[in-house]
């Protein structure tokens, strides 16, 4: 009988920054691995007292090849952080950084996430319904502010909207690109 592999490459674990050393970060920089870190969660509260939580940061690591627990639990060790769990989804757990998918608890900025490496933050938060309301209301701005080149819904959203710059770089581009010229294009209406 073969035995199972319990390895993995994606694992989490809770820092505590009053337990952690204080160069917590440049220690796990050190084991030249892709991690993110949460923001820190300050704001959550115990459901059962009602009580602040302790302050704490959520750590996702992705490794290039399946680590075992033991491997892992010697980082946190040097970090003083809890034991690591396995992650069966990064995305889940990233949006769980800053509490997307539970209205109920404190609702952290998505842009205090921190990244090191190749981890795509970004595309955790895009699912394909909230990218074709976002066309919708790249449609609607261009149509409310005369808009009718590329170049300036570019430019606005370069400089004004992250959401709407990050989809025309993407995969948006096409699209509104077409919507533009045909809207340079057509035929006014008698």
């Amino acid at each position: 009988m073969q035995k199972k592999d319990n390895r993995t490459r994606n694992w989490s674990f809770i820092l505590y920054p009053e337990s952690a050393p204080e160069n917590w970060m440049e220690l796990l920089k050190e084991e030249m691995v892709s991690f993110s870190v949460s923001p820190l969660h300050d704001m959550d509260v115990n459901e059962g007292t009602g009580e602040l939580k302790k302050a704490h940061f959520h750590i996702l690591i992705c490794f290039e090849g399946k680590k075992s627990y033991e491997q892992v639990k010697a980082i946190t060790e040097r970090l003083n952080a809890t034991v690591p769990q396995t992650v069966n989804s990064s995305k889940g757990l990233i949006r769980y950084f800053v509490h997307r998918d539970n209205p109920e608890k404190y609702q952290y900025n998505q842009k205090d996430i921190q990244v090191f490496g190749n981890i795509d933050v970004i595309g955790a938060f895009k699912t394909s319904t909230s990218r074709y309301d976002a066309i919708k209301e790249m449609r609607k701005y261009c149509d409310d502010n005369d808009i009718v080149e590329f170049c300036e819904l570019f430019d606005y959203c370069a400089l004004h909207n992250d959401e709407w710059f990050n989809l025309l770089c993407d995969n948006s581009a096409f699209i509104m690109g077409q919507y533009l010229k045909s809207k340079r294009h057509r035929i006014p209406k008698e």
